[in-house]
């Protein structure tokens, strides 16, 4: 019997912290099955949970080994189910590891029927410096689900606006 009610209070004990545990979004862990190459998955994170109809911040990193050419600008380019609501006031650029250096943006256009998100910082950021892309209050989708945020950069001194694929960041929202 007394096995018994032990069981019952751990099970309830973990069942009871279940929900605090799952409602933070950290980092994004291992994802199977997503037509991405795992050499092109980038690493965000989300401070605030990612629940749906909140707001948030979305960390979006990208590797100093991603960066073999400075960057004049970065695009993000998102799916056209996501209906979430950016903040272009609130862009922050955060180069090198650990709190990293903050850059000042020049511009932020948003362009919501492209779907796409153009950063541009004021000085190029210097090819092999980590990066991390912060958007704040970032109104999250109504509803749940996993969506595909494409990272491409543009160099300086390219004649041609070409933009180059680095990765993409696959966010979960629950």
């Amino acid at each position: 019997m007394r096995r018994l009610l032990s069981a019952v209070a751990v099970s309830g004990f973990l069942l009871a912290g279940m929900p605090a545990i799952t409602t933070a979004q950290g980092l994004p862990g291992l994802t199977l099955f997503s037509g991405v190459k795992s050499e092109n998955q980038l690493s965000y994170r989300l401070d605030f949970g990612g629940q749906t109809r909140d707001w948030d911040r979305y960390r979006l990193r990208i590797s100093g080994k991603k960066l073999k050419m400075a960057v004049e600008k970065f695009v993000i380019a998102y799916p056209d189910y996501y209906d979430g609501e950016f903040d272009t006031d609130e862009v922050e650029i955060k180069v090198g590891r650990g709190k990293g250096k903050k850059v000042a943006v020049s511009e932020v256009k948003w362009d919501k029927e492209g779907k796409v998100i153009e950063i541009i910082p004021k000085e190029p950021v210097p090819a092999g410096k980590s990066v991390e892309l912060i958007l704040s209050n970032v109104e999250n989708p109504d509803f749940p689900g996993t969506f595909y945020f494409n990272c491409l950069i543009q160099s300086p001194g390219d004649k041609t606006a070409l933009t180059r694929y680095v990765g993409t960041w696959i966010i979960g929202i629950n």
